[in-house]
């Protein structure tokens, strides 16, 4: 094998990412993580559950509950409204549909592009940043499912949703 062929074999190979919109920012998710994309439908309240859990909803005969992700990041959250969509993901065996204002697109992005957190003094901040990326002029946060969810005992598990 060639030295060139043999390094863009050994190259790691890219990762596809969806793109979202949250309150005017870029963000992204493991497309691996993504079950499906549904369109924003009225959530039930869940009681005593932490403000960014906007409720719960119907899916397919199981209770999915909804997190918005503006309120888990700490971001201005607006009201859902016709624009808004749920991604329904799957974290640690178990399903989540994550509250955004718009899908952008799908990325693929090389893994040598990708960029650490900054530290900006605040643990939580790069704990649910999993890293960075620049696309152009803007910088896409490519978001920790895992660490966005820190309690998913509520949340439907991946048997529960394949029999749905």
């Amino acid at each position: 094998m060639k030295p060139a062929a043999q390094a863009q074999a050994n190259a790691p190979a890219d990762l596809e990412l969806l793109s979202v919109k949250v309150n005017d920012q870029d963000f992204a998710i493991d497309i691996m993580a993504v079950r499906e994309i549904r369109g924003w439908v009225v959530s039930t309240p869940l009681p005593h559950a932490p403000a960014y859990v906007k409720g719960m909803v119907n899916l397919r005969g199981m209770v999915m509950p909804i997190v918005s992700l503006a309120d888990r990041l700490n971001l201005v959250a607006g009201e859902p409204g016709s624009s808004s969509v749920v991604v329904v993901v799957e974290c640690q065996g178990r399903i989540v549909g994550l509250l955004v204002d718009a899908v952008s697109d799908i990325l693929k992005i090389d893994p040598n592009l990708i960029q650490p957190s900054p530290d900006v003094g605040s643990p939580a901040s790069v704990k649910v940043v999993r890293g960075l990326v620049i696309i152009e002029t803007t910088i896409v946060s490519i978001l920790s499912i895992p660490d966005i969810m820190p309690d998913l005992s509520a949340a439907l598990t991946t048997d529960q949703y394949e029999a749905a």
